[in-house]
């Protein structure tokens, strides 16, 4: 279990879950190809945490018999590991080239202002959504991109991507 001393309920199945998880993985604290389950373990923590507190990045270092650096290093490296939370809908808009010459910095500065939050900071209050500001998606012929948890909307106007964002405040 995780070294806190005091754990929600929540968190302790959480972290129950994670272990469990790692208990498959047959780690062996001698076997030096333990270090390449670090990104599959991460991506399971990732999955049940919903991302990657010290908490849970100190919790894999000592379960994987890997330092806190080791961790951290991996972490702040990919681009898919986050270390604050997330929103329930993960608003992605692409601001590679194609898209930013089609008016991606308009997209990206009406769907902050609907929702009140900047890019690359925390969710919404409301905790349903999260923005981000991405590198080039590969879908260039589609220019301005925007996509939520990963579905792709192409041609994204300022206006279009509201009527998104409040397709998705409908679901809830």
């Amino acid at each position: 279990m995780c070294c806190c001393k005091q754990m929600s309920e929540a968190a302790a199945a959480k972290f129950a879950e994670l272990d469990a998880f790692i208990a498959t993985l047959n780690v062996d604290p001698a076997d030096e190809r333990r270090r390449g389950r670090l990104i599959q373990v991460l991506h399971k923590a990732q999955a049940i945490f919903g991302y990657l507190p010290r908490e849970v990045q100190q919790h894999v270092a000592k379960k994987l018999y890997l330092t806190e650096a080791q961790v951290s290093g991996v972490v702040s490296f990919y681009n898919y590991f986050h270390t604050e939370p997330k929103g329930k809908y993960c608003i992605d808009i692409c601001l590679g080239t194609a898209c930013y010459v089609k008016g991606a910095e308009k997209v990206m500065s009406e769907v902050e202002r609907v929702l009140g939050v900047k890019a690359d900071t925390h969710p919404t209050e409301d905790g349903l959504f999260s923005i981000s500001g991405l590198r080039c998606v590969g879908a260039c012929g589609l220019a301005p991109v925007m996509m939520v948890n990963g579905k792709v909307y192409g041609k994204v106007t300022p206006a279009k991507a509201v009527e998104i964002v409040n397709e998705y405040k409908k679901q809830g």
